[in-house]
């Protein structure tokens, strides 16, 4: 029985990866000893207490020095030669593999050097498994620190390290013990690249729903109030929010949006708001710290998330912030995309538009607006978040794949 695992993510503990460090709490708290490892140091710290500790204890790779680091790999050659050289021709044939001229494929080896850090952390706990957030370079370091070690390891793959870095995907998947992916859209994506079905699991990124109880349905805000939350970035469809927000104040509806978050397409947003005339019905109110955001939907009449893919291709998994307003019984709109149907069962549990089409997101909010009793819809909506979502189930099932 494994009791001893490695944990490596791009940033631990992270503001938009709070699914990593619950999932590692939740972890912590059926027993097993985490080892928290993380690629960069996030820039924006979460302050919950439980959170901050876990910080204290993840070792941080790249505030290591490459010469140090360089160091550390060239005593790991000294100790077993054959073994060292044998990874170090794999990830030769790796380089070959994406093509000698591109950058991208010579950051393996600068990967692989920080992979003999991950293998030290790993040895000085007695780590018996490896599991790693993300399929890019998380994964690209995880891999050699698991062949360096010869502890198994598997990873979870979310979105973007899926639709917009597909890098050696057939060679993780053939390495790893279990490729873990958060749905049945990503599993049939991974499939369809020719990848073993066998070799690929589903295990959702949960929630604890029992710190949040379900809320009775209030009367409607005049105006109604309507909240979309996340980075201000294509994917997230912003943009089509507030065209189809235009076409209801067009109509003569009232409404008033707060967009939580920030990001690179602030500004644009910003505009567009004026052009459509809509600057006194949207407010922009920046980045809320993760344990403020309930507090925030409490206050919202209705929650829109307009995802879309955008022009490199990348798009939205199942967002968490979807289960936490449908948790506590926010009414929900978002899209037909990757797999969101999977959580919201469309005119069951909450809408769904078509991405990238606001018209059809202007249709859905307004037939939100339409209905007289959501009730049952919102507690459909907590239902399915509870039997399919909860943070422990999944976590339980992680488990059961570790022990294998």
């Amino acid at each position: 029985m494994i009791d001893t695992i490695a944990y490596l993510a791009p940033e631990i503990p992270s503001v938009s990866g709070t699914f990593v460090y619950q999932e590692i709490i939740a972890l912590q708290q059926e027993g097993l000893k985490i080892v928290p490892i993380s690629v960069h140091q996030p820039p924006v710290l979460v302050k919950d207490k439980e959170v901050v500790k876990l910080g204290e204890i993840t070792t941080y790779l790249y505030q290591y020095s490459l010469f140090s680091t360089l160091l550390l790999s060239m005593g790991l050659l000294l100790k077993k030669p054959q073994k060292y050289m044998a990874i170090l021709l794999t990830v030769l044939s790796d380089i070959s593999h994406l093509g000698m001229g591109k950058l991208k494929a010579w950051k393996l080896l600068y990967q692989f050097l920080y992979a003999s850090r991950v293998a030290a952390v790993m040895k000085a706990n007695n780590c018996q498994y490896l599991h790693i957030h993300f399929a890019h370079v998380p994964t690209q370091i995880g891999m050699y620190a698991a062949m360096l070690t010869g502890i198994p390891f598997s990873f979870t793959a979310h979105a973007n390290d899926l639709f917009a870095n597909q890098l050696l995907l057939s060679e993780k998947v053939s390495r790893a013990k279990t490729a873990v992916t958060i749905s049945e859209y990503n599993r049939q994506f991974l499939i369809d690249q020719g990848l073993e079905a066998a070799r690929i699991e589903v295990v959702r990124c949960g929630i604890d729903t029992a710190k949040h109880s379900y809320l009775p349905l209030k009367s409607r805000a005049t105006p109604v109030k309507i909240g979309s939350l996340g980075r201000l970035v294509e994917k997230k469809g912003m943009d089509d929010l507030i065209l189809a927000l235009s076409q209801l104040a067009q109509k003569g509806i009232d409404f008033q949006l707060e967009i939580a978050g920030g990001g690179g397409l602030e500004g644009d947003l910003k505009s567009m708001a004026i052009a459509e005339k809509l600057e006194s019905k949207i407010k922009f109110i920046g980045v809320i710290p993760h344990e403020q955001v309930y507090e925030w939907m409490k206050g919202l009449d209705l929650f829109v998330l307009a995802c879309k893919q955008d022009a490199q291709g990348d798009r939205d998994g199942i967002p968490v912030v979807l289960m936490e307003a449908m948790t506590i019984g926010i009414p929900v709109v978002s899209t037909r995309i990757s797999g969101i149907s999977e959580l919201i069962e469309h005119e069951s549990s909450g809408f769904l538009a078509n991405p990238s089409d606001p018209n059809s997101l202007a249709a859905m909010i307004e037939q939100f607006l339409q209905q007289s009793d959501l009730s049952a819809m919102t507690q459909a909506a907590r239902q399915r978040v509870v039997e399919e979502f909860e943070l422990t189930t999944n976590v339980r099932r992680l488990r059961a794949i570790f022990n294998t």
